[in-house]
């Protein structure tokens, strides 16, 4: 019954507009509303919803002033998930000949956000279409159709509506549609047409030079072709675009100048993102290095001069790591019960946060899954992150 009351405001509203409105025509000898009209509220008071429905379709045909009252409810009703209630009044809305142009594109917009809500995304993106042909709420219709098309994660549609769009709203979609060209190239990896990906790759690239998205897969794309040098110019690309996304690029660059055989200049470039950048991740990478070539008490005295710059939970079990190789029995049985300890602290902590909305999660997403905005996870920084 509240959610029926509330449902009412707007209806009332509207009813208030269209009785000021006869006012102001000034038709003493004609009463502006039907007995229907009232026994229609009746219907939804009782929560009889479809009988409210009947009435109020045929009050259309008596009165088209009321055709903003039908589409307010028709909304309330898509709001409250009853999605084929709503798709009934906006069908018979568009049905009646005698509907004005304006009213009629309004209610086509309308029954095309109930399609979708149904899921019935063919139906909705025709009746998008259209109205993108009829330049008629055509940037609002283009925002729903990239929105049908990520979901159905057509990226050629996706990337040509995104152009569309961009020129009808004279907005920038160069980030969105660079993402949208770095999907079309996951898809041709998948399939191994190596062409098409890189091809996809450039034309992210060109949208958006700072793509760090598209570096990455360029650089995966050559290390899987053996092409180590071509991949490290790639990762390395990242730092210019956005170092935040360093510590993806750390591991295969190793990858790369390992099968190179040029160690040496790894340690440069790690020390080299230390001194401007920080992290974590290369600072442990430094610390193998520094153990392999010249033995654990280095890497630990490097580990603990780093840990007070850059104090962090994965440094510290490191260390620890480091000292159960070295410690007595008693000793090793403490670090044993805080190591664990450790490994139970990180064993559940996300690695990512949505700069947008605060979405945290392990793995890296291109798209925020809660937000839908591109590139705005990147890794948590602090005492528990980089």
């Amino acid at each position: 019954m509240i959610d029926l009351l509330w449902m009412l405001l707007p209806v009332a509203a509207a009813s208030g507009w269209l009785a000021a409105q006869h006012r102001e025509r000034q038709r003493p000898t004609k009463s502006s509303w039907s007995p229907d009209y009232f026994k229609g509220l009746n219907y939804l008071l009782n929560e009889e919803p479809d009988k409210a429905i009947d009435v109020f379709i045929k009050l259309i045909e008596v009165d088209s002033d009321t055709v903003e009252t039908h589409l307010a409810l028709a909304v309330l009703f898509r709001r409250r998930g009853e999605v084929n209630r709503a798709i009934r009044i906006h069908q018979n809305l568009i049905a009646r000949p005698s509907l004005h142009p304006q009213q009629r594109n309004l209610a086509l917009f309308e029954l095309g956000q109930d399609y979708r809500h149904a899921g019935l995304l063919d139906r909705a993106e025709d009746l998008f279409q259209e109205l993108v042909a009829s330049e008629t709420h055509q940037v609002l219709a283009l925002r729903q159709l990239l929105e049908i098309y990520q979901q159905e994660q057509d990226w050629v549609k996706a990337i040509h509506t995104a152009q569309q769009l961009a020129k009808a709203s004279h907005e920038s979609k160069q980030i969105e549609i660079a993402q949208y060209y770095c999907e079309q190239a996951e898809v041709h990896l998948r399939h191994r047409s190596d062409d098409a990906a890189l091809q996809a790759i450039r034309h992210a690239l060109k949208n958006d030079s700072n793509c760090v998205r598209a570096s990455l897969l360029e650089g995966q794309l050559a290390l899987s072709q053996r092409n180590r040098e071509q991949a490290i110019l790639a990762f390395q690309r990242v730092e210019q675009q956005d170092p935040d996304y360093l510590t993806e690029v750390i591991e295969p660059l190793q990858t790369c100048y390992q099968a190179l055989g040029k160690q040496p200049e790894f340690t440069r470039y790690l020390r080299h993102v230390l001194k401007y950048h920080g992290g974590i991740t290369p600072m442990l990478m430094l610390a193998n290095l520094i153990e392999q070539q010249q033995g654990e008490q280095q890497a630990a005295d490097f580990i603990v001069k780093q840990m007070h710059k850059q104090p962090s939970l994965r440094g510290l079990d490191h260390l620890l790591d480091l000292a159960l190789s070295k410690t007595e029995i008693i000793t090793h049985d403490h670090l044993l019960l805080l190591k664990e300890i450790m490994r139970q602290l990180l064993k559940n902590k996300p690695a990512y946060k949505c700069r947008q909305c605060g979405f945290t999660a392990r793995r890296l997403h291109w798209q925020c899954p809660s937000c839908q905005q591109w590139n705005t996870l990147k890794p948590i920084q602090g005492i528990d992150g980089e």
